[in-house]
């Protein structure tokens, strides 16, 4: 794996990942993205990319459609099964229509035939950064809420979602056959467990981030 390091200070942008069987393509582009101060990981093949990448990382990824091994779509549906919020633009020498269909149908964003015209590949791994940058924070923000929400009691969960529902105290505690003390108790304990401000904060989260409860 070639690694690439941006020059520019300041915020850390999201670093692009090239998969790619053909050393030359690879190196072409570390060279293209470098020229503009974006920084890029190289690899090889798709289970070396799987072995090594980092899911956390914010990031744009960049993949050949037809690899040895596992192909380039084959990888795109292992990470769409990971849920990989990253930015897949697609390159292939050898694209047909049906081929690009099913990996737009994935959530690839672009697929771009070889040779690239460079400005083109430049301004649309530009356009992406600040996509993933933007993915990358809302999937933070989701795992986040769904930690909060893991702390949670089955009871306590069963109480958050008739909060969801708009439901008051009473007739949750009518629901669930116990009293209204013991369904604010839920409630408050629930506010606490989440590190909330309210179970009004929480219920905005959960539904912005679209958390299961």
């Amino acid at each position: 794996m070639v690694t690439t390091d941006s020059a520019s200070g300041g915020e850390t942008s999201p670093v692009v990942y090239i998969v790619d069987d053909d050393e030359a393509i690879r190196q072409s582009l570390v060279f293209l993205l470098e020229s503009v101060g974006i920084q890029a990981l190289v690899y090889p093949d798709g289970p070396t990319f799987l072995e090594e990448f980092d899911p956390d990382e914010p990031s744009v990824l960049i993949i050949d459609v037809r690899m040895p091994g596992l192909s380039g779509l084959q990888l795109q549906e292992k990470l769409v099964a990971r849920e990989f919020p990253a930015p897949v633009i697609f390159c292939s020498a050898h694209g047909d229509i049906p081929m690009s269909v099913r990996a737009l149908r994935l959530g690839a964003v672009d697929f771009l035939e070889k040779p690239y015209e460079p400005q083109r590949m430049l301004e649309v791994v530009q356009a992406q950064l600040v996509v993933a940058a933007e993915r990358f924070a809302e999937a933070a923000c989701r795992k986040a809420v769904t930690e909060r929400v893991a702390t949670l009691t089955p009871r306590e969960r069963e109480v958050l979602r008739l909060v969801i529902d708009g439901l008051p105290s009473q007739l949750i505690a009518r629901q669930l056959g116990t009293s209204v003390k013991t369904v604010d108790v839920h409630r408050a304990r629930i506010k606490a467990k989440t590190e909330s401000d309210s179970l009004g904060t929480l219920v905005r989260d959960v539904l912005q981030h679209q958390v299961t409860v």
